[in-house]
């Protein structure tokens, strides 16, 4: 299939919400309210089944349902579903369900279980797009992927029709450091197509950087901030986006202190009454007792919610 993507459909705040689970299977009201309080908030787009949404923890039946609530819940807001698998085949029945739910775009993330090679990682981008019209996003999370893209693949997958957008990681590094990385990606990939952060701790020097778009894992869950982040560097006002981030920096130190946003969103989102306890897909848990405390402690002492 051909498709022309759309660029500004990539760009602004993308928000990923948790997919809560209650007894083991999806807790469809948690979910609705965690979409609805995204609208509310009025975030770019929502990015559901991302890594925030544990999409390789469930089989493509609740998928499925997490695609057709998402758009449902959405009201106008574009959403963008997860597809990532393990076989090319699963993906492939994920972006079936994704488009029947009317979702706008799609993210994929090369999962495997044995380590993939640039030429596999492509041929896998390449099936997708060239089986929907939807606009695929290029997920680069090696943290959990374990492939690292080059920019060299970049370049290779920003030439296939239908890849709009590239989710780089974010890293340590000067302000200097950041330009030249961002401006690398450019030259590689173009103007067709967006470039966005991840790593919510460098959203606003990603986005200060010259990135299109924030997806942003904890914003799924407090919006507010993160949007309060990226509007000021989308007016070209750097300081302030640094420092409102600044300001957040005691829920960095907490992704850093318990290996990531994902256990501490969770308990953010149980903090606030959106989401029950045990949440997460087993054997994933959520934090203990101590750590949920001082979660608790952080949030209250930055008034997220």
């Amino acid at each position: 299939m051909t498709n022309t993507p759309d660029p500004s459909l990539f760009t602004g705040l993308s928000a990923f919400p948790l997919t809560p689970l209650k007894d083991d299977s999806l807790d469809e009201d948690a979910f609705i309210g965690l979409i609805e309080r995204l609208v509310l908030a009025g975030v770019d787009s929502i990015t559901a089944l991302g890594s925030t949404g544990s999409y390789a923890y469930l089989d493509t039946d609740e998928r499925a349902r997490v695609a057709q609530l998402s758009v449902e819940s959405a009201l106008d807001i574009p959403v963008f579903i997860g597809v990532g698998a393990l076989r090319t085949r699963d993906v492939l029945a994920n972006v079936a369900s994704a488009e029947a739910a009317g979702a706008q775009g799609l993210l994929l993330a090369p999962v495997s279980y044995q380590p993939l090679t640039e030429d596999e990682v492509f041929a896998l981008f390449r099936t997708v797009t060239e089986s929907t019209d939807l606009p695929v996003v290029v997920y680069d999370n090696p943290g959990t992927t374990h492939f690292t893209f080059t920019t060299e693949l970049y370049s290779r997958l920003a030439g296939l029709d239908g890849v709009a957008s590239i989710k780089i990681p974010g890293a340590p590094a000067s302000p200097a450091g950041w330009d030249e990385r961002i401006g690398e990606i450019r030259a590689a990939i173009g103007n067709e197509v967006t470039i966005g952060i991840s790593g919510d701790a460098h959203g606003a020097e990603g986005l200060i950087a010259g990135c299109d778009a924030w997806y942003t894992a904890v914003g799924g869950t407090i919006p507010e901030p993160m949007l309060e982040i990226t509007r000021a560097a989308e007016l070209g006002n750097a300081q302030l986006a640094r420092e409102l981030s600044a300001e957040l920096q005691p829920l960095w130190d907490l992704f850093t202190e318990f290996g990531g946003s994902l256990r501490v969103t969770a308990a953010i989102a149980e903090h606030l009454g959106l989401v029950g306890a045990d949440t997460l897909p087993l054997p994933v848990r959520d934090l203990d007792a101590a750590a949920k405390r001082k979660v608790a402690e952080v949030a209250e002492n930055l008034d997220l919610g």
